[in-house]
Protein backbone atom coordinates (compact mmCIF):
# COMPACT_ATOMS: atom_id res chain seq x y z
CA UNK A 1 0.00 0.00 0.00
CA UNK A 2 1.35 3.11 -0.97
CA UNK A 3 1.51 5.63 1.62
CA UNK A 4 1.21 9.97 1.05
CA UNK A 5 2.85 12.43 3.41
CA UNK A 6 2.33 15.99 2.77
CA UNK A 7 4.65 19.08 3.68
CA UNK A 8 5.16 22.84 3.18
CA UNK A 9 2.07 24.49 4.00
CA UNK A 10 1.81 27.32 5.42
CA UNK A 11 0.84 31.16 5.17
CA UNK A 12 2.40 34.38 3.38
CA UNK A 13 1.05 37.14 1.56
CA UNK A 14 0.18 37.96 -1.90
CA UNK A 15 3.18 37.54 -4.34
CA UNK A 16 5.37 35.24 -2.43
CA UNK A 17 6.28 31.51 -2.42
CA UNK A 18 5.56 28.18 -0.99
CA UNK A 19 7.11 24.61 -2.09
CA UNK A 20 5.35 21.67 -1.00
CA UNK A 21 6.54 18.13 -0.66
CA UNK A 22 5.13 14.66 -0.42
CA UNK A 23 6.60 11.57 0.46
CA UNK A 24 5.60 8.56 -0.99
CA UNK A 25 6.32 4.86 0.54
CA UNK A 26 5.21 1.37 -0.35
CA UNK A 27 5.71 -0.54 -3.47
CA UNK A 28 6.54 1.48 -6.35
CA UNK A 29 4.49 1.14 -9.63
CA UNK A 30 6.88 0.94 -13.13
CA UNK A 31 4.22 3.97 -14.73
CA UNK A 32 2.03 6.21 -12.09
CA UNK A 33 0.43 9.43 -11.71
CA UNK A 34 0.84 11.95 -9.10
CA UNK A 35 -0.46 15.12 -8.45
CA UNK A 36 -1.56 18.10 -6.70
CA UNK A 37 -5.12 19.33 -5.41
CA UNK A 38 -6.85 22.40 -4.23
CA UNK A 39 -10.30 22.32 -2.05
CA UNK A 40 -11.84 24.92 0.27
CA UNK A 41 -14.44 24.96 2.55
CA UNK A 42 -17.83 23.94 0.19
CA UNK A 43 -16.05 23.52 -2.92
CA UNK A 44 -14.78 20.50 -5.34
CA UNK A 45 -11.73 19.33 -5.16
CA UNK A 46 -9.82 20.42 -8.35
CA UNK A 47 -6.45 19.57 -9.89
CA UNK A 48 -3.73 21.75 -10.26
CA UNK A 49 -0.46 19.84 -11.89
CA UNK A 50 0.19 16.45 -12.52
CA UNK A 51 3.19 14.34 -13.59
CA UNK A 52 3.96 10.52 -14.27
CA UNK A 53 6.40 8.24 -14.44
CA UNK A 54 7.45 9.73 -18.23
CA UNK A 55 7.96 12.81 -16.75
CA UNK A 56 4.93 14.22 -19.10
CA UNK A 57 3.71 17.53 -17.12
CA UNK A 58 0.43 18.96 -17.03
CA UNK A 59 -0.79 22.06 -15.53
CA UNK A 60 -4.70 24.12 -14.76
CA UNK A 61 -4.15 26.81 -16.20
CA UNK A 62 -4.63 28.95 -13.52
CA UNK A 63 -1.57 28.26 -12.58
CA UNK A 64 0.27 28.09 -15.50
CA UNK A 65 3.78 30.09 -15.25
CA UNK A 66 3.58 30.28 -11.71
CA UNK A 67 3.75 27.21 -9.96
CA UNK A 68 6.20 23.99 -10.93
CA UNK A 69 5.51 20.15 -10.38
CA UNK A 70 8.43 17.43 -10.34
CA UNK A 71 9.50 14.28 -8.96
CA UNK A 72 13.15 13.38 -7.35
CA UNK A 73 13.27 9.56 -7.34
CA UNK A 74 16.37 9.09 -5.32
CA UNK A 75 14.04 10.63 -2.14
CA UNK A 76 10.77 9.23 -3.85
CA UNK A 77 9.28 12.91 -3.30
CA UNK A 78 7.16 15.19 -5.08
CA UNK A 79 7.32 18.88 -4.99
CA UNK A 80 5.14 21.63 -5.98
CA UNK A 81 6.94 25.24 -6.13
CA UNK A 82 4.22 27.98 -5.61
CA UNK A 83 5.26 31.46 -6.96
CA UNK A 84 3.68 34.73 -7.34
CA UNK A 85 0.84 33.65 -5.13
CA UNK A 86 -2.55 34.85 -5.15
CA UNK A 87 -5.13 34.75 -2.46
CA UNK A 88 -7.39 32.36 -5.38
CA UNK A 89 -4.38 30.14 -4.16
CA UNK A 90 -5.31 29.34 -1.07
CA UNK A 91 -7.05 26.01 0.04
CA UNK A 92 -5.83 22.76 1.43
CA UNK A 93 -3.40 21.08 -0.66
CA UNK A 94 -3.28 17.26 -1.38
CA UNK A 95 -0.99 15.13 -3.21
CA UNK A 96 -2.19 12.50 -4.85
CA UNK A 97 -1.33 9.42 -6.91
CA UNK A 98 -2.02 6.05 -8.43
CA UNK A 99 -0.77 3.63 -11.21
CA UNK A 100 -2.82 4.33 -13.48
CA UNK A 101 -1.59 6.98 -16.39
CA UNK A 102 -4.94 8.08 -17.13
CA UNK A 103 -5.26 9.88 -14.25
CA UNK A 104 -2.83 12.39 -15.19
CA UNK A 105 -4.69 13.17 -18.36
CA UNK A 106 -8.22 13.16 -16.90
CA UNK A 107 -6.96 15.12 -13.42
CA UNK A 108 -10.24 14.00 -12.05
CA UNK A 109 -9.90 13.57 -8.28
CA UNK A 110 -11.66 10.56 -9.02
CA UNK A 111 -9.15 8.35 -10.94
CA UNK A 112 -6.66 8.88 -7.99
CA UNK A 113 -6.74 6.05 -5.67
CA UNK A 114 -3.83 7.32 -2.83
CA UNK A 115 -4.10 10.73 -1.15
CA UNK A 116 -2.18 12.54 1.32
CA UNK A 117 -4.04 14.16 4.69
CA UNK A 118 -3.37 17.62 2.85
CA UNK A 119 -1.28 20.47 4.23
CA UNK A 120 -2.95 23.91 4.15
CA UNK A 121 -2.04 26.79 1.95
CA UNK A 122 -3.56 30.92 2.97
CA UNK A 123 -2.62 33.52 0.88
CA UNK A 124 -3.29 36.49 2.44
CA UNK A 125 -3.91 39.61 0.18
Amino acid sequence: QEQLVESGGGSVQAGGSLRLSCAASGYRYSSYCMGWFRQTPGKERVGVASIDSYNNIRYADSVKGRFTISQDNAKNTLYLQMNSLKPEDTGMYYCAADPNLAACYYKDYGWFGYWGRGTQVTVSS
